[in-house]
């Protein structure tokens, strides 16, 4: 086929390239503009727009496709059909009609649970057992289309970094797959029931809040890894938590340092949200603890909790 991929981020990358290693023609990609980065702020493209040029394929890169001009350069590339992947931009109207086959999104949730921008950080959070990508065909509502084929996976323990390229390997397989036999995958209507939106995660949202479970913060920090990272701070410093245990009021540590959280199991002493008891930074929630076994402080490497510690001490008592 003929296609337009439109794609910005790292999720999008191994479905240009599935696309491209099955045989289809990609005419051209269209990616988010540019944005400054790094500590010298220069421009720098997306990292589908690099794999892109990589390729050898033209690369386009509009601010809005909202005006007429920007619509007929895309119905001028004649495409079969849009593949749609993490791009961030809305499409209108003009745009979805324009290829011959219409456009298929990429879209890492089961749909209609998640339809929005932060599907994968969205179902950590909410404690879901498990999640996937659909291929659907896409419409004038925010990911209301019906859909033409789904997988799924498990959840438990994963990272939204590590969910993100399992998403992407499978939406890449599974797109390859419709594109190759659009009859024998037929566009289905999403279920009217189950409806959630994954709202586009704020900042404030990052920071870690201590008077939830303990269970809950190890959501927080599982969504948040490795950007934008869950944070707490200390001595007017952020320290990001990339990964931490957990522990409920009925079960014990077995762990160097464990020791010192002893009051803390005992159901008659409460310590007050977001205080570390121990020297092995094991800190209290509204329920339970977590003890942070990676960690990162502004501009230096990711550590254990022992070595952060051994160089920027917390001591017990510290509210952080």
């Amino acid at each position: 086929m003929r296609i337009i991929f439109m794609g910005t981020p790292d999720f999008s990358v191994p479905v240009l390239h599935a696309l491209v290693e099955a045989g289809h023609q990609v005419v051209a990609v269209y990616s988010q503009p540019p944005r400054r980065a790094g500590r010298g702020k220069a421009l720098t493209p997306t990292p589908v727009a690099r794999a892109a040029e990589a390729l050898g394929i033209e690369v386009r890169t509009p601010v809005s496709l909202r005006d007429a001009e920007s619509q007929a350069a895309f119905a001028a590339l004649d495409a079969d059909i849009a593949v749609v992947a993490a791009y961030g931009l809305i499409l209108p109207r003009a745009v979805l009609d324009a290829p011959r086959l219409g456009c298929l999104n990429v879209h890492a949730s089961l749909l209609p649970r998640w339809r929005g921008a932060a599907p994968i950080q969205r179902a950590i959070l909410a404690g879901d057992a498990e999640t996937g990508v659909c291929i659907m065909q896409m419409e004038a509502g925010l990911d209301t289309g019906p859909v033409r084929l789904e997988a799924r996976t498990g959840i438990a323990g994963k990272t939204a970094g590590v969910l993100t390229d399992e998403l992407s390997a499978m939406g890449a397989r599974l797109m390859v797959t419709v594109l190759g036999d659009m009859a024998a995958h037929p566009p289905l209507p999403q279920p009217e029931d189950g409806v959630t939106y994954a709202a586009k995660i704020d900042k404030a949202e990052t920071r870690i809040d201590w008077s939830q479970s303990a269970e809950q913060v190890e959501r927080q920090v599982r969504a948040f890894n490795p950007v934008p990272g869950a944070w707490f701070e200390v001595a007017g410093e952020r320290i990001k938590v990339l990964a931490c245990l957990t522990r409920h009021p009925s079960e014990s540590w077995d762990l160097p340092g464990a020791g010192e959280a002893a009051a803390a199991r005992d159901p008659s002493f409460r310590w007050g949200d977001g205080m570390v008891i121990d020297t092995a930074l094991t800190i209290a929630c509204g329920s339970g603890e977590i003890r942070p076994t990676l960690l990162q402080r502004a501009g230096r490497g990711v550590v254990t909790a022992e070595e952060l510690l051994r160089g920027f001490p917390i001591p017990a008592g510290t509210q952080v």
